[in-house]
């Protein structure tokens, strides 16, 4: 296979040129060079996919659907945008000769343009400033942040509190109150819940990472000890500052009536509550996922659906909701919880007893019992 292309051996292709080092290197695997054999078929007029294609050398036939023909050289002006780019292609697209090709996936490029363009302006004046901009982009990678204005994340940078910890350094203890949430800046740090032979590691943190934000959404004890497993430095973040600048543009809420139409559109419910409260009666179909496991659960969910989560106040669904849009997922809370509800509207939700339904991997449903 051939090695993968470095970011100067594609400065002049347009838009890839925009994108930063942190980039190129969430793309490395696909920066891979493409064979098309003389005469081979690329792709044909009006074909839709998921990728988008630089010509790197040789020659490319493009034709359109009333039979116009026009010849593609590599090194040209026109070879430095992308290859016939609409949704569903105006051209067919022949080799001419031997060519080789970069694909690229669509949906990631354009999240990734999306992110540089919207950030660029606050990444400049941080530049300016002598900030650790690699670490900014490194954090504004986590998806959460696709939701979260730039006036936002420039006013909570002005908030944080950088704190230096030494290796083995508890910085949360289970049971604890929280008063605040906190970033990774550098270094490891592990995720655990019970202790002594109930112990289990939930997870290890990266650089970039959020924690200790369920304590505050959920306004209940911390749920877990975090520990440093290097040296490193973590950046504070007050709960009003967390409620105001990142809550509030990332969990989204909606009535039942909106969560009816989104269940009709294909969503799902998600039950956050616990093992009882769910066997005691959950909405139909709904998945069960625990609160306290959904971290370790929430692979097993579909990237390409929408869920609705619930639980009886809304604080344990807001924490969901939070989490699976860091991990990549679209989801929305039942706002104010199953308890606000009239009885007969609650009722009719809850129609259904018993263990219930599981997420498999790939997104599969399956009946737990």
């Amino acid at each position: 296979m051939n090695a993968p292309l470095n970011p100067e051996q594609l400065r002049s292709f347009t838009p890839l040129n925009v994108l930063s080092e942190q980039q190129w290197r969430e793309l490395r695997r696909q920066l891979v060079p493409q064979p098309l054999l003389a005469g081979q078929l690329l792709f044909r007029h009006g074909e839709q996919t998921g990728l988008t294609y630089y010509l790197l050398a040789g020659e490319l036939l493009l034709q359109t659907a009333d039979g116009q023909q026009q010849r593609l050289l590599a090194g040209s002006a026109a070879s430095c945008h992308p290859l016939s780019p609409s949704l569903l292609r105006l051209h067919e697209v022949r080799a001419a000769t031997d060519a080789s090709l970069l694909a690229v996936d669509t949906a990631t490029l354009d999240r990734l343009l999306t992110w540089r363009l919207a950030y660029q302006d606050l990444l400049l004046e941080l530049g300016q400033k002598h900030a650790d901009v690699e670490w900014l982009e490194r954090l504004l990678q986590n998806p959460l942040f696709a939701k979260v204005p730039p006036s936002n994340v420039s006013s909570m940078l002005e908030r944080l509190q950088r704190i230096e910890l030494a290796a083995g350094t508890t910085l949360l203890r289970e049971g604890e109150s929280g008063a605040c949430c906190y970033f990774l800046e550098s270094g490891r740090a592990e995720v655990i819940r019970g202790a002594g032979s109930e112990q289990q590691v939930l997870a290890e943190l990266e650089v970039g990472a959020c924690f200790g934000e369920e304590a505050l959404l959920a306004d209940r004890p911390r749920n877990a000890t975090v520990t440093l497993l290097e040296e490193g430095v973590v950046l504070r973040l007050a709960r009003q500052d967390f409620f105001s600048l990142l809550k509030a543009p990332v969990v989204a809420e909606v009535s039942l009536g909106e969560a009816a139409r989104l269940l009709a559109a294909g969503s799902q419910w998600l039950d956050v509550r616990l093992q009882e409260e769910y066997e005691r009666g959950h909405a139909s179909e709904s998945l069960h996922m625990p609160l306290q496991l959904l971290r370790l659960k929430a692979r097993l969910l579909d990237r390409a659906r929408t869920y609705l989560c619930y639980c009886d106040s809304g604080k344990r669904s807001a924490s969901a909701v939070f989490l699976l849009a860091q991990l990549g997922y679209t989801a929305y809370v039942l706002r104010d919880g199953l308890d606000v509800l009239p009885a007969v509207q609650r009722d009719a939700l809850l129609c259904e007893s018993g263990s219930g339904y599981l997420a498999r991997s790939g997104g599969r449903t399956e009946r737990s019992g």
